[in-house]
C-alpha cells in the first residue's frame, strides 16, 4: 500500500465540504406539497400513529436503519485519551464504513463525559433515535461497565466494536489457522499479550469456541495474570488460572498460538523460534505489530501469521464484522447482540475464507492468485459476499436464540435484498444462472491454457452450470491447474494437435470438407485445419461431442467468428448473424445490437436482426421493447441511415405485428419516457420502458456500446452471437473472468434452447 503522507490525510478531510459524511433526503422535496408532507402539517399523522404504538417508529422513520457511533474519545485508535472532538474524524470514518459496506445510516456522536454513569445516562437519553448503538474508542475497564449496563437497560443491538470486532475476526482466523495446522482448539496453548478490552474479549470468545482457560496465558503490563496477584479487577480474574508467575519469554516455549494486542516490538525472534510446530501468530498491535511480519517469517517457515496491517497477508480488520453484524441484528429487530450471534458471525466469516476468491478481489490486491491457505485464513475486506454471508448468519442466530422481534422467513428473498442494498444483485444474471443450473451442459473452452479461461471454467463447474472440456496442450493446462491450486473433477483435456486425436481429426476434417468443398477447401486442408482449436471445438459441438463452445479471449474477434460460421452455419431460414451486448444498468438490462459483425446492414438485414434478437431476449424471460435508432425522429431527418431504419420498422410491423418496436428514433427519446410521451405519444414505444437498442451500422453500435460501458462501469455480457445453428459464443479479447463466466451461462442457456 502506498505510504499515507500527513498532508495527504489533512487535505482528504478538509478539501471541499469538510469531513466525510452528510445527511441526504430520501423523499421528494421540490414542491410546496412535498414540504408540507415532509413537515407541517403532514408530519402530524405518523407522529400520532407512533404515539399510539411505539413500534410504528420503525415503520414511519429511519430508526430501523440508523446506528449511533458513540465515543468519549478516551481510547482513540493508537492515540489514547485525546478527547471527544479529536475522536470525531474516526467516528465519521466509522459511519462511512457502515454505509458503504452494509448500507446502514449513521449519526456520529461525541460525548464529553469520562464518568461512566454520566456517559451511560447520556446514551440512554438519546437511544430512542436509533435502531442500534456502536460504542467506539472507550478505554477499559470503563468500557466493560458501559456496554454491560447499556445492553441490560436498552432493547436495541449494542456492541463495543473495539472489544468484539477484533474478537470475532481473529476467532474466524483462528478456526481456519487451526484447521491448516491440524490442531484442536481445546488442546492448544495460547499466549496473550495485552489485557485491555479487545484482548479480554478475544480470549473470552476463544474460550467460547473451546479453548481451555488453563491453556490461556494472559499478560498485562505487570506480567502474567495468575491467581496469586491481588491487583486484578473482575474482568482479569476470569483468566487468573495459573498458580505461579511465568516470564513472558518463557511462556512461548511450545506455545501453539500467540495473540498480541499490546505494543510494537515486544516479541523477539527467539520467542517465535521456541513455539510449537506450525505456530499461529496474531500480532495485532497498530501501527507496529508486536513482531514484524518480516522478522517472524524469517525464523519460522511453517508460521501462520496475521497482523492488523493491510500490507501483509491476513489483515484482521474489524470492517469484516461490524457492518454485517449490525445489518443482520437490525433486520430482525434484535433486542441485543448476544454470544450466539457473535459465534455465528465467526463461523460465517471463517467459511467465506474457504470459498473461491472473486477475480475482482484478486485484481484489487494486485495478486496473481489468492486461495484458502496460510496467506488466506480470513476474507479480504472488499469481498462483497460478506454482506450476504454474515448478515443472514447473525439474523438466524438472533431468531434461534429468541432475541428477534421481526423474524425472517424467506431467506432467499432476504439475500436478494442484501445484494440490492449494495447494487450487487444482477437479476438477469441470476435468472440465466438459475436456468443454466437446471440443465448444465458440456462446454468446450478453446483457450484453456489461459488462466482466466481456466478460472472461469472452474467457477462455472463449482456453480453447477457447465461441465468443462479443456482444449490445449495437456502439460500446460495441468501445470496451471497445479500452480493455481484449482480443483476440477475428472476433467477432459484435449490437445487437437496430439497423436491421440489423429482419428478424431480425420473424422472432423471430413465433415468440414463436406461443408466447404465448394468453397475452395481440399480434403487434406480440411483435415489439417482441425489442428486449430476453434475449428476443432466448433466441430465437437456440431458432431454432438459437446453442447457449447467459448473462445476469443486471446484472439481477434473476427478470426474466431469466421471458422465458427464456416463450421456451424446459420439457423434455418436465417440470412444474417449478429452480435448482441447486454449491459446490466440501474434501469435494468439493456440489449444492444448489432455491435460486432455487420458493417452496414440493409433494411431487410436490420429487420431480421431485430426479430432474432427479440427471440433471444425472450429466452432470458425478458419482454423486448425495441427502438431502432438513428439521428432522425420519425421522418424528421433525411439520409441513408434514417430511411433504412424507417423501412426496417415497416418490415418488422408487417412480419411481426405483436413485437413492441418503433423508430427511427434518436437515442435520448428512446431512453426517456417523459420526452417520448411529450413529443411522440403516437409511437408504439410511448409509455414503454425501452430495453433494446438496434443500431443502423457497426460504427454506431460499437462506439455507443464502448462509451456506455466505460462511462457507467456497468456489468456486461457479450457479444452474444444471434443466429447460429449451435451454441458458440465469442468473447471480447481480454475479457475478465466474471465476463467469461457470464458468457458461459449464456452459452449453456442457448444450448438448452437449441
Amino acid at each position: 500500500m502506498a505510504k499515507i503522507r500527513k498532508q495527504d490525510a489533512l487535505d482528504y478531510h478538509s478539501t471541499g465540504k469538510p469531513g466525510k459524511i452528510e445527511v441526504v433526503p430520501t423523499k421528494p422535496y421540490a414542491t410546496q406539497r412535498d414540504l408540507s408532507l415532509a413537515y407541517s402539517p403532514g408530519v402530524a399523522e405518523p407522529c400520532l400513529k407512533i404515539a399510539e404504538n411505539k413500534d410504528d417508529v420503525y415503520k414511519y422513520t429511519s430508526k430501523g436503519n440508523l446506528v449511533a457511533v458513540i465515543s468519549n474519545g478516551t481510547a482513540v485508535l493508537g492515540l489514547g485519551d485525546i478527547g471527544p472532538e479529536a475522536s470525531k474524524p474516526v467516528m465519521e470514518g466509522k459511519g462511512l464504513l457502515f454505509k458503504i459496506f452494509a448500507d446502514i445510516d449513521v449519526f456520529d456522536i461525541e460525548v464529553d463525559a469520562t464518568d461512566p454513569e454520566t456517559f451511560i445516562q447520556t446514551v440512554k437519553a438519546i437511544a430512542p433515535t436509533f435502531g442500534g448503538i456502536n460504542l467506539e474508542d472507550i478505554k477499559a475497564p470503563e468500557a466493560f461497565e458501559i456496554e454491560e449496563r447499556l445492553k441490560a437497560e436498552l432493547d436495541i443491538p449494542i456492541m463495543h466494536d473495539d472489544q468484539h470486532g477484533t474478537a470475532i475476526i481473529s476467532s474466524a482466523a483462528l478456526l481456519n489457522a487451526l484447521e491448516l495446522a491440524k490442531k484442536k482448539i481445546e488442546k492448544v496453548k495460547i499466549v496473550v499479550s495485552g489485557a485491555g478490552a479487545s484482548a479480554l474479549s478475544c480470549a473470552k470468545l476463544y474460550h467460547s469456541l473451546g479453548a481451555k482457560l488453563s491453556n490461556i496465558y494472559m499478560f498485562d503490563s505487570k506480567g502474567l495474570i495468575h491467581n496469586g496477584r491481588t491487583d486484578l479487577d473482575d474482568t482479569k480474574k476470569f483468566f487468573a488460572n495459573h498458580k505461579k508467575d511465568v516470564a513472558f519469554e518463557d511462556a512461548f516455549k511450545k506455545a501453539d498460538v500467540f495473540l498480541g494486542l499490546s505494543r510494537g516490538g515486544l516479541v523477539k525472534k527467539e520467542m517465535i523460534k521456541a513455539m510449537a510446530k506450525d505456530p499461529i501468530v496474531f500480532a495485532l498491535a497498530n501501527p507496529e505489530p508486536e513482531i514484524s511480519y518480516k522478522d517472524a517469517t524469517s525464523v519460522r517457515k511453517d508460521i501462520i501469521m496475521a497482523t492488523g496491517r493491510s500490507d501483509h497477508p491476513n489483515q484482521v480488520n474489524n470492517v469484516l464484522g461490524f457492518p454485517f453484524i449490525f445489518r443482520g441484528a437490525m433486520d430482525v429487530r434484535a433486542t441485543t447482540i448476544n454470544e450466539e450471534m457473535k459465534l455465528a458471525a465467526v463461523k460465517a466469516i471463517a467459511a467465506l475464507a474457504k470459498e473461491s476468491i472473486p477475480e475482482e478481489v484478486i485484481e484489487a490486491y494486485g495478486e496473481k492468485n489468492i486461495s484458502f491457505g496460510r496467506d488466506q485464513i480470513i476474507p479480504k475486506p472488499i469481498d462483497t459476499r460478506l454482506i450476504y454471508y454474515v448478515a443472514p448468519a447473525v439474523a438466524k442466530a438472533a431468531i434461534e436464540s429468541g432475541v428477534a422481534k421481526e423474524p425472517i422467513t424467506d431467506w432467499e428473498a432476504y439475500e436478494m435484498e442484501l445484494k440490492n442494498r449494495l447494487g450487487i444483485d444482477n437479476k438477469l444474471i441470476r435468472t440465466i444462472t438459475e436456468k443454466a443450473q437446471r440443465s448444465p451442459k458440456r462446454v468446450v473452452y478453446a483457450e484453456a491454457d489461459n488462466i482466466k479461461i481456466l478460472k472461469a471454467a472452474q467457477t462455472a463447474w463449482e456453480e453447477g452450470v457447465a461441465f468443462p472440456i479443456l482444449l490445449g496442450r495437456k502439460d500446460v493446462i495441468e501445470g496451471l491447474i497445479e500452480e493455481y491450486m484449482m480443483e476440477f473433477p475428472e476433467v477432459e483435456i484435449i490437445d487437437p494437435k496430439s497423436d491421440e486425436e489423429k482419428e478424431r481429426r480425420q473424422e472432423y476434417g471430413l465433415k468440414f470438407f463436406e461443408k466447404r468443398m465448394r468453397k475452395g477447401v481440399t480434403e487434406y486442408e480440411a483435415i489439417q485445419i482441425m489442428r486449430e482449436r476453434n475449428h476443432f471445438g466448433a466441430l465437437m459441438v456440431k458432431m454432438g461431442d459437446a453442447d457449447a463452445m467459448i473462445s476469443g479471449a486471446t484472439r481477434n474477434y473476427r478470426d474466431v467468428v469466421r471458422p465458427v460460421i464456416q463450421t456451424i452455419g446459420l439457423q434455418k431460414d436465417m440470412n444474417v448473424v449478429a452480435g448482441m451486448y447486454i449491459l446490466d444498468t440501474k434501469r435494468g438490462p439493456l440489449f444492444l445490437a448489432d455491435t460486432t459483425l455487420n458493417v452496414n446492414p440493409s433494411a431487410e438485414d436490420i429487420a431480421e436482426i431485430t426479430a432474432n434478437v427479440a427471440k433471444t431476449i425472450r429466452k432470458f424471460k425478458v419482454t423486448p421493447r425495441i427502438a431502432l435508432l438513428s439521428y432522425s425522429n420519425f421522418g424528421s431527418g433525411t439520409g441513408e441511415d434514417a430511411t433504412k431504419m424507417a423501412k426496417a420498422v415497416k418490415i418488422i410491423h408487417e412480419e411481426n405485428p405483436n413485437l413492441i418496436v418503433d423508430g427511427e428514433v434518436q437515442a435520448n427519446f428512446a431512453l426517456n419516457n417523459e420526452l417520448m410521451n411529450e413529443k411522440f405519444s403516437f409511437s408504439t414505444l410511448s409509455n414503454k420502458k425501452v430495453n433494446t437498442l438496434i443500431f443502423p451500422n457497426l460504427a454506431a453500435g460499437n462506439i455507443a456500446y464502448k462509451l456506455m460501458q466505460e462511462m457507467n462501469d456497468d456489468d456486461s455480457i457479450g457479444p452474444v452471437l444471434v443466429g447460429l445453428r449451435k451454441s458458440i459464443h465469442v468473447l471480447q479479447m481480454g475479457a475478465s473472468v466474471r465476463e467469461i463466466i457470464n458468457m458461459v451461462k449464456v452459452a449453456v442457456v442457448d444450448a438448452q434452447n437449441k
